[in-house]
């Protein structure tokens, strides 16, 4: 009993807790033969009949317990320093989604209009002996169904301001372009001469503010062609930038 006594007594004397417990962690990293004994373990072993070879078991067991504890302290501290990323994390989480709740309730009244469309598969279109309207039937974006693919008319649903780009295409010599009208009035023409049969492409777009009821579409110019196919060359589009 006396000598389990005494091993515990040195496993759990002072050199083993607190600051001296910390301190310890850089003691038991050098020789046991050249580490100072404290005064605990000079006392226990003039009183405490055993081997030598056991005293330095028990030390060193000591000193494990102390790396034991000195861990246990930077584990807990490691998890207050994760509770507290954790609940900064969560703060930072609820601000984003508040934020997302705002954009949400400001965009839920706001009218969403864009549509994204091309000409045909048929390959050519014109020369023909009049102006026609060109009816964009391949329609693969259509938000708020401001396009008809029937009439080939933009109608905006609301006032604002709106950007529309098109994209032609021609594979033949002779001429190629498109009026641009807003209602009935003409205001824009394009137009180009084309030496080769080759494919030959230009891109134009306007921002206009137009009115709700307002109709964009293009127009192509008699004796004018142009060309389309699977691979989408001849393309109309438009989106509303903000409503007024």
């Amino acid at each position: 009993m006396r000598v389990v006594l005494a091993l515990l007594l040195v496993l759990l004397s002072p050199s083993g807790s607190g600051t001296q417990g910390l301190a310890a962690v850089g003691e038991i990293r050098e020789s046991q033969d050249t580490a100072p004994r404290d005064t605990t373990d000079e006392w226990m072993e003039r009183t405490t009949p055993l081997p030598s070879e056991i005293w330095a078991e028990v030390r060193a067991l000591r000193d494990t317990v102390v790396v034991l504890r000195v861990n246990l302290e930077l584990l807990q501290r490691d998890s207050s320093d994760l509770q507290s990323r954790l609940r900064s994390s969560e703060t930072e989480l609820l601000v984003i989604k508040s934020r997302m709740d705002q954009l949400e309730r400001e965009n839920a009244g706001k009218p969403k209009v864009a549509f994204y469309t091309a000409l045909t598969d048929a390959g050519y279109v014109g020369p023909n002996t009049a102006d026609i309207t060109l009816k964009y039937s391949k329609v693969f974006t259509n938000i708020g169904n401001a396009y008809s693919p029937a009439t080939g008319f933009f109608t905006a649903p609301v006032r604002g301001v709106y950007y529309l780009q098109f994209t032609l295409c021609a594979n033949h010599t002779g001429l190629m372009g498109v009026y641009v009208y807003k209602n009935k009035e003409r205001i824009m023409y394009n137009v180009e001469w084309k030496e080769e049969q080759l494919y030959k492409y230009f891109t134009n777009s306007v921002v206009l503010e137009l009115m709700a009821g307002d109709s964009i579409h293009l127009v192509l110019p008699s004796t004018y062609s142009l060309y389309d196919d699977r691979d989408n060359h001849t393309t109309f589009s438009g989106t509303l930038l903000f409503p007024l």
